[in-house]
């Protein structure tokens, strides 16, 4: 029995910013759900979260098989075939952003922040880079499952202080993290069971930046139960507070699952890749690349070729119907 799980997902520019710099990535074939939450001049946040999100798309659609074995990509640690991709593919988006935003001074200083989870068997992989965040909807509260690479966490974390309303609104969009800002990425993991029954949120800052935990909660509650009523609800909720700030929400239902004997894995901090790696992800990156343009030259293929092929149809549906006409007024003569 596969996995069967229930998915929606909404983004939107939000009441303040002139556009989306978030992208949504949902992969129902492959269950892998991701947000990102692009930033830069111009349209260059754009142009990383997509980019991002393009990264994982080809790598789950084409590159399964060779990502997994290819020891010049190796990890360190054993994790699912799922997770595995999840990481090296985030690992790669991190090089591509970066490589694009230093070679095109349009794009410099671009990045984005990443959430993303892998579903298999009765497993959930969920990686993260920067203040998208991951939750647990449960009966009662909503439960993290990511820690925010920002610096108000870190401060807190590190010194335990707890900031006031006015310290915490200063420092809340500086991330310590992110995908493109360095050549090499920290990504943080980890791996936990589900079951069916079990409900996900994924969210970039648009709304956990501007609503604590209870009162996100407090916004699922009303959409009973209903996972598209909960996304349209959260997206509404953002905007009603101002909507500063761009907003995607993932919101994920387990339906069914297949058994396994994995243990679950505490979250960890993977290390970034040293400078071997790093020319091995150059290499993959030229793969990938060359893989995207095919798609693109055969989809164009494909959109050129269909015009003739309507008019193709048109005309021997034509030609049919004047063979018609042509036997129904000889046998009418008679």
């Amino acid at each position: 029995m596969a996995i069967v799980c229930k998915v929606a997902g909404r983004t939107d520019k939000g009441l303040v910013r002139p556009g989306n710099e978030d992208s949504l990535f949902l992969d129902g074939d492959h269950h892998v759900y991701a947000v990102c939450d692009g930033m830069g001049g111009a349209q260059a946040g754009e142009v990383a979260s997509l980019t991002a999100a393009q990264i994982l798309g080809v790598s789950f659609d084409h590159f399964q098989k060779e990502l997994v074995e290819d020891d010049t990509l190796k990890i360190g640690y054993s994790f699912p075939k799922s997770g595995d991709i999840l990481v090296k593919s985030i690992r790669l988006a991190n090089r591509e952003i970066h490589n694009r935003a230093t070679g095109d001074l349009s794009l410099a200083g671009m990045g984005t922040t990443v959430v993303a989870v892998a579903l298999e068997s009765d497993l959930m992989s969920i990686a993260h880079v920067g203040d998208s965040r991951a939750y647990r909807i449960t009966e009662k509260n909503l439960i993290p499952l990511t820690i925010d690479h920002s610096w108000v966490q870190e401060l807190q974390d590190s010194q335990g202080i707890r900031l006031s309303e006015d310290e915490v609104s200063v420092g809340r969009n500086v991330i310590t993290r992110a995908l493109g800002v360095r050549k090499d990425v920290e990504v943080d993991y980890r791996l936990i069971k589900i079951k069916p029954g079990d409900k996900f949120l994924l969210c970039s800052d648009g709304l956990c930046g501007y609503a604590d935990d209870d009162e996100i909660f407090d916004v699922v509650k009303r959409g009973d139960r209903d996972i598209e009523k909960i996304a349209e609800l959260l997206v509404k909720s953002a905007n009603e507070r101002g909507g500063m700030d761009n907003v995607t929400v993932v919101v994920i239902e387990v339906e069914e699952v297949e058994e396994s004997p994995v243990q679950p894995l505490d979250m960890m901090t993977l290390p970034s890749e040293d400078e071997q790696l790093l020319n091995a992800e150059d290499s993959w990156l030229a793969k990938i690349k060359e893989k995207q343009q095919q798609i693109e030259v055969d989809g164009n293929h494909e959109g050129s070729q269909s015009p003739t092929k309507k008019s193709t149809l048109i005309a021997i549906f034509a030609a049919f119907l004047i063979v018609v006409l042509v036997i129904i007024y000889f046998v009418a003569g008679k």
